[in-house]
């Protein structure tokens, strides 16, 4: 009885292996995407979202979002954006400067999050080389009206419906690059 089911087993397996399911290319289509593509996908989103939700949390630990119009990431992923330094996420990150960033791009049926620490920037030197032309109309003193966001992720979590990055279909988990 043992051997009969031994050779049922090996009979088995070889079926298995001779599907085309479990061929190469079904194989290597489950493998995760390299960091460079995620990369590269990641950027593509930032670029043609061009706007940005910023995520804080208020003193109750509630999340609070705005949108924003952050500058084009560097090449470590860290993000500059502009605001009012009376402003309420100014409040908020001086209180928790744990943030998060996300971007949808409608186009592509995707979005990029990305988690991590922002700090506060008043360095004139540093403002007066990280801003839009067309600015002066919400900041017409630069000394005391604009401070920057630096935002430096820890991570980014990534779809792109159209690209095929769909992340897991089960469990709908998606591509989470950490830097």
């Amino acid at each position: 009885m043992r051997i009969l089911l031994f050779i049922i087993c090996l009979t088995l397996f070889a079926c298995i292996e001779k599907h085309p399911a479990s061929s190469n290319q079904t194989i290597s289509q489950a493998i995760p995407p390299s960091t460079t593509s995620l990369r590269s996908e990641a950027l593509k989103i930032i670029r043609d979202a061009y706007f940005a939700t910023l995520i804080t949390l208020d003193n109750n630990g509630i999340p609070k979002a705005r949108i924003m119009e952050p500058f084009p990431p560097e090449a470590d992923f860290t993000i500059w954006l502009a605001t009012n330094p009376r402003s309420r996420k100014v409040r908020e990150i001086n209180n928790c400067p744990i943030i998060t960033l996300h971007y949808f791009d409608k186009k592509r049926l995707g979005y990029v999050s990305l988690y991590g620490r922002a700090s506060l920037v008043n360095d004139a030197d540093t403002k007066s080389k990280i801003w839009k032309d067309g600015w002066e109309k919400f900041y017409p003193d630069k000394d005391k009206d604009y401070l920057l966001i630096r935002f430096v992720p820890d991570s980014l979590e990534l779809i792109s419906i159209t690209d095929n990055y769909t992340g897991n279909k089960n469990t709908w988990q998606p591509h989470v690059l950490r830097f």
